[in-house]
């Protein structure tokens, strides 16, 4: 008979936003909320599409939980889907092996969790269905989990459930690794996978797929998030797959050229044009934005001078177009129309080419910036740590700010 299901996977539940709380508290907080909101999304739009049961391909929580209302909201939501009969089966995935806490989760009623010490198959007699899954048993899995998964049953539409990095994705460790001929190789109908937090379709024949996180954490994590529907037919064939847009705060990373401009009030206009479109395409959620200015300007001293000013400038056009849209950030990359010229009485020539010499060795001297700032990286706070990750743009950065200030004095040392 046909049915349909729901693959999700890393909800990270209360996932803490440390980089939006060292700007803002109150933003964090509620961009912290929207992975509620959007796990609840999920679970409305499950039963709306009359779903035969979700998949959850690990992470449901982010580590052990700060309290237990984390895992309460978790069991509510499972407990609202089984009362409408529709269960749930999800594998433990690496930050879900973190926790102790999380393991007390086998017992609620309408979830299956599939064991973390050998691979598992379930049967559902009524859909012709069989789920096969493995849990992570600890935070790291070095090994293949996939080639210890069940033979299919046969005239069965078999589904692997697999939380892994498959043959390497960029910016995710790689645990339980494999290798789609690895997968294809079991004769599973469909793989539902996850840890991989962008949303892909690996390959077809068979189905592979990562529905993407749901719900996006960081500025890493732009665009679209949700889940995916599929469609079985009587066939016992997938007939289609459909991405669920499900999050409810999104994250953007919108770049300005401001080539050309030498008027502040026209560059400000350019980003205005910049954040409408940003704000139209999240369609009414919540917003962090990170704007990074480019191109060749006039203004590019101007701006390095005074970054905050900058910054609040930006902010203020963002809250002129909606009460929901917050700078996370301003990147400063324009540079100046031309080097200025060289005088004997022009200090700020003389200071340009005393810069200039200083960085003709750069490599020399962002080895000696690193060395410098290593007794800073266990005090510092995550927000300020990002920052120090490139050396070399912050010795750029520096240089911009010094001649910057010394041209809006005019010149004068």
């Amino acid at each position: 008979m046909a049915f349909r299901f729901i693959h999700a996977a890393d909800l990270h539940i209360d996932s803490p936003l440390k980089g939006l709380a060292a700007k803002d508290e109150a933003v964090a907080a509620q961009f912290a909320a929207a992975s509620r909101r959007a796990f609840r999304s999920l679970v409305t739009r499950t039963m709306e599409e009359n779903a035969a049961f979700l998949i959850i391909a690990g992470d449901v929580f982010d580590g052990d939980w700060r309290d237990y209302s984390t895992g309460l909201f978790f069991a509510r939501e499972i407990a609202r889907l089984w009362r409408a009969g529709i269960p749930t089966y999800a594998v433990r995935g690496n930050h879900d092996a973190e926790s102790q806490i999380t393991r007390k989760l086998d017992r609620q009623p309408g979830l299956h969790l599939f064991d973390a010490r050998k691979a598992e198959f379930i049967e559902i007699p009524d859909l012709g269905v069989v789920l096969h899954g493995r849990s992570f048993g600890t935070a790291a899995e070095p090994e293949s989990l996939a080639r210890g998964y069940p033979a299919p049953l046969p005239g069965r539409f078999n589904i692997g459930v697999l939380h892994t990095s498959l043959d390497g994705r960029e910016g995710h460790a790689r645990y339980a690794p494999t290798s789609v001929a690895e997968l294809a190789a079991r004769g599973y109908d469909y793989w539902a996978l996850g840890h991989v937090h962008a949303y892909e379709v690996v390959a077809r024949d068979p189905w592979i797929v990562y529905p993407g996180n749901l719900q996006g954490r960081s500025v890493r994590e732009t665009g679209a998030k949700g889940a995916v529907l599929v469609e079985v037919g009587d066939d016992l064939r997938v007939a289609r797959v459909e991405r669920l847009v499900l999050d409810e705060a999104r994250w953007s990373t919108p770049v300005v050229d401001l080539s050309g401009l030498d008027e502040r009030d026209a560059a400000l206009e350019r980003m205005r044009h910049a954040l409408a479109a940003e704000i139209a395409a999240a369609d009414g959620r919540a917003l962090a934005v990170r704007v990074t200015l480019t191109g060749t300007t006039a203004l590019h001293r101007a701006f390095a001078a005074d970054p905050a000013e900058l910054a609040a400038s930006i902010e203020a056009v963002a809250l002129g177009l909606s009460d929901a849209v917050w700078i996370e950030r301003v990147v400063l990359t324009t540079r100046t129309p031309e080097a200025p010229t060289r005088s004997a009485t022009d200090a700020l020539a003389d200071v340009t080419a005393l810069l200039d010499d200083v960085m003709a060795d750069p490599q020399a001297i962002e080895e000696r910036l690193t060395e410098a700032l290593r007794p800073l990286t266990g005090k510092l706070p995550p927000a300020v740590l990002t920052d120090l990750d490139d050396p070399g743009k912050l010795i750029t950065e520096a240089r911009d700010l010094l001649l910057g200030r010394l041209a809006a004095n005019g010149g004068a040392p």
